[in-house]
């Protein structure tokens, strides 16, 4: 900048001036759409965390009637081996 003229100088500092304004407005719209973003992440991790925990209740739903069902067909094996032992065998 050795040798420029005062009107010179203004102008470069004129043009920094209006270049730090487009970049703060990209920045403030940047961060806008972050924080929209950061909005929508957290409402979709809300719903991911309540189908997890309905997923998980309906696991343990499942694994229980599992369980009862296992308890009925031993039950039931049970009881025809007391009635035939040979056809308790094959069934198991």
């Amino acid at each position: 900048m050795v040798g420029l003229s005062g009107l010179e100088k203004f102008s470069h500092l004129e043009d920094k001036i209006y270049r730090t304004i487009e970049l703060t407005k990209t920045l403030r719209q940047e961060k806008e759409n972050l924080e929209k973003e950061l909005s929508l992440i957290h409402r979709d991790m809300g719903n991911v965390l309540n189908e997890k925990e309905r997923l998980e209740s309906q696991v343990e739903k499942l694994l229980a009637e599992r369980e009862t069902i296992r308890m009925k067909v031993e039950a039931m094996l049970d009881a025809v081996a007391a009635l035939d032992p040979e056809m308790a065998e094959e069934l198991r």
